[in-house]
């Protein structure tokens, strides 16, 4: 029997939505679903008259891929074939460069994608359905409760510090006999601050060997403190360490969406039980590979977005304005209760910057003219953090 499409819009009853129609029916979602926080996506800038728009609310690369990598993606024509599930060529090149077995590294649909398969693998409700626990400091990467309630376990929320930092007594103390997974960003994001080393040698010890440790470096490659934790170091003499890094931030390849994970084989032999088949696609694969083979000119330009983000700090320091440390690309700005009146200004200028309730504002580090635009807002914006 033929088979025909249905178009949504007459999809219900006459008379109801779509959505009135399923819960007429008796459909409904998880539980979780409703508990969860909305992932709230960088908006574009907005168009003003005599202005250029920027868009300084994603911690985008404001460059774009190398034109190495633009010719390698145009190449690309074998898309009527699945992509190599075990991204072969690009797990050689990573452990070429990292200087890791390429049976350590595990691809994932960016960073948050290798984190989804993390939490499913080690995280959710245990045997007798009691929801395992998750560890993770707030505020930090939005996506994290997300996640976290998708795979079925609880968030437990550290605070940060006053300056943006993570509290690692505070993050050790909060784990339990239930703890699965807990979660450090460095440098955090939105805040800013890296975590030490000697700092997370120390937290290590004091968190249970079987309770994974997943260390988020997703902006790793703009960081320039050199006490800065090395979590490639860590994962070698601690099995349960697990570190993520994207192609998102540095080599500009957010819209392609790829990113891994690097752990001992003990616990890589079940993350490949979670992983997303195909999820990294062959012109992904091929894009990163190709930049990885060129990572002299993606340094360059790194160190450019690092030259723009010390201008910034320098000129809000100059203006009076207090910032916690930035090490990744992006500031944040702890204005409180003007949080919204600043977005709002922002958007007057042609600048889109990212809001977080009534906590602060993150401006992602973009072209010079933008950068310059944001300093000038703040050079007449009277509340100062």
């Amino acid at each position: 029997m033929a088979m025909t499409s249905i178009d949504d819009s007459s999809a219900a009853p006459s008379g109801k939505t779509l959505e009135a129609f399923s819960e007429a029916a008796g459909i409904r979602p998880r539980d979780a679903l409703g508990k969860l926080p909305r992932y709230a996506a960088g908006k574009p800038p907005l168009t003003v008259e005599g202005l250029e728009s920027f868009k300084l609310s994603s911690n985008e690369n404001p460059l774009p891929p190398l034109p190495a990598v633009l010719e390698a993606i145009a190449a690309e024509t074998s898309i009527n074939r699945y992509p190599d599930p075990m991204t072969t060529a690009l797990r050689a090149e990573l452990a070429a460069h990292l200087g890791v077995p390429a049976t350590d590294i595990v691809t994932g649909a960016g960073s948050l994608g290798a984190l989804n398969q993390i939490l499913a693998t080690f995280a959710g409700q245990n045997d007798f359905g009691a929801p395992d626990e998750v560890v993770y400091a707030w505020r930090s990467f939005e996506a994290y409760p997300i996640s976290v309630g998708l795979a079925g376990a609880v968030g437990v929320q550290v605070p940060v510090r006053a300056d943006g930092t993570h509290d690692l007594e505070a993050m050790a103390a909060a784990v339990t006999e239930r703890t699965r997974v807990v979660m450090l960003c460095t440098p955090n994001n939105p805040t800013g601050p890296i975590l030490t080393h000697d700092d997370v040698v120390g937290f290590l010890g004091q968190v249970p060997d079987d309770v994974v440790v997943v260390i988020d470096e997703a902006y790793q490659e703009f960081v320039r403190r050199p006490d800065a934790v090395n979590g490639l170091g860590l994962y070698r003499s601690h099995p349960n360490v697990i570190v993520l890094r994207t192609f998102s931030k540095a080599h500009g390849l957010a819209g392609l969406r790829v990113g891994y994970s690097v752990a001992q084989q003990s616990l890589t032999e079940h993350l490949r039980v979670s992983a997303v088949p195909f999820a990294v696609s062959q012109i992904a694969e091929h894009a990163a590979v190709t930049s990885l083979r060129h990572i002299g000119e993606v340094e360059a330009r790194v160190q450019s977005i690092v030259d723009e983000r010390t201008r910034v700090v320098a000129g809000l320091h100059e203006l009076g304005w207090t910032v916690p440390e930035a090490e990744g690309n992006f500031v944040w700005l702890a204005l409180g209760e003007h949080t919204q009146d600043f977005a709002a200004q922002a958007g007057e200028q042609a600048l889109s910057v990212r809001a977080f309730g009534s906590e602060g504002v993150r401006v992602s580090i973009g072209e010079e003219a933008a950068n310059t635009r944001f300093l000038e807002l703040c050079a007449g914006y009277p509340h100062r953090p």
